[in-house]
């Protein structure tokens, strides 16, 4: 195996061992109030608010520096929760003790910084966000793609010390899950929930998410093992039955204006491997082979040694390469056991992304980095999926 993933872990070990991680965000602009008002039209109306829209896209790609200064660094639960994964796994290659403490720090803060008026721990995005036609979270709003993050790092730091202190945090979540959590559609076989704390919308990668926190939650819960068992059979078999024959999942199930990408469907494998370790999922390992085949097919750009952001677009986009479709990808061969494209793919990563001190979330459609050190997206995914290489 190549050092260059171990080198750039020990050269950046103070962004993710750090006790404050506050940070900018590519999304900094769509959080202003201008930025929330246009991506609510936009959802609702792409024709209409496609010029303002590209507006803001090009006023933030060009003025990044000077918009930084009006913008506000801020904390965000899946950077703590990735830090934290990443001073265990670096706790787990050392046995250094340093790293321990730095993930309970991070651990403590998830604790202090939960979503509240829920019925269990959750977390969400951390800021007000449009997602869909109708669908607007606050920065309160938890959601099941966000609560796993922080359920896996203390699951693990409990796995790694004995030490229960997380554990009733942990078991807590199971009432998020089933009493804040909407069955958005259920039949004799299957099931899929829904993405935020109402009835909103159901998206692939989220689905994969509940079910992969139900699997965790089932040590901590024994006398629920066959109820939740039932409930990672159901949601399971809605990923399956949603996959296309190609391999791919659309982002929306059965909305054919709906996108595929690299890193969401990275997320659906990775949640599906790892739920496998704890059930057992019917036909689970040709529906992973399929899904990362076409991983490989259709997001590799051989020029570049990089994965591309869409197999299917259905907006326009500014960016040539996103380092988050590449973080993920690093995580997904890592898992696949495909140690020769990790390789690759990690030499690719730091040749196009990592400049002396800063790493780089996006290559734009001119060849230039932008967004230097943004932690959620997408310096800390990176960071953590190195942190699995050994």
């Amino acid at each position: 195996m190549t050092n260059v993933p171990q080198n750039n872990l020990n050269k950046f070990q103070d962004i993710f061992a750090s006790a404050d991680l506050s940070t900018y965000d590519p999304y900094d602009i769509w959080k202003t109030d201008p930025g929330v008002y246009v991506k609510d039209l936009f959802n609702k109306n792409k024709f209409v608010a496609s010029i303002p829209a590209l507006a803001l896209s090009l006023a933030d790609q060009f003025l990044n520096p000077t918009l930084r200064r009006v913008y506000t660094k801020q904390e965000y639960p899946i950077v703590r929760a990735l830090a934290a994964q990443i001073a265990l796994n670096r706790f787990l290659q050392t046995k250094e003790q340093q790293f321990l403490r730095v993930a309970e720090m991070h651990l403590k803060w998830l604790t202090d910084n939960r979503s509240v008026g829920y019925s269990g721990a959750c977390w969400g995005l951390g800021f007000k966000w449009p997602a869909a036609s109708g669908v607007i979270y606050d920065r309160n709003t938890p959601h099941a793609t966000h609560t796993p993050y922080a359920v896996e790092a203390m699951h693990r730091y409990t796995e790694a010390t004995k030490n229960q202190q997380f554990e009733e945090t942990i078991r807590s979540c199971f009432a998020f899950l089933e009493n804040d959590l909407y069955v958005m559609y259920e039949d004799d076989s299957m099931m899929a929930t829904s993405y935020g704390p109402f009835k909103d919308r159901i998206v692939t990668n989220a689905v994969s998410y509940t079910m992969y926190m139900y699997a965790i939650l089932k040590s901590y819960l024994p006398l629920r093992s066959g109820y939740i068992d039932q409930k990672i059979e159901k949601l399971y078999n809605f990923i399956l039955t949603k996959q296309l024959p190609d391999g791919s999942w659309l982002y929306v199930p059965d909305d054919e204006n709906s996108f595929i990408d690299c890193f969401h469907t990275c997320f659906i494998i990775k949640n599906i491997i790892k739920t496998s370790k704890t059930v057992n999922l019917n036909r689970w390992k040709p529906l992973v082979e399929r899904a990362y085949t076409f991983l490989c097919d259709k997001f590799y750009d051989p020029k570049s040694g990089l994965y591309k952001r869409f197999a299917k677009a259905n907006k326009l986009s500014l960016t040539k390469f996103d380092l988050y479709d590449n973080a993920e990808m690093l995580n997904i061969t890592n898992m696949m056991g495909d140690y020769e494209r990790n390789k690759k793919l990690g030499i690719a990563v730091t040749e196009h992304f990592v400049r002396n001190n800063g790493i780089y979330s996006v290559r734009d459609f001119l060849g230039i980095n932008r967004n230097v050190n943004t932690l959620r997206w997408a310096v800390m995914p990176y960071l953590y999926a190195i942190s699995t290489i050994e």
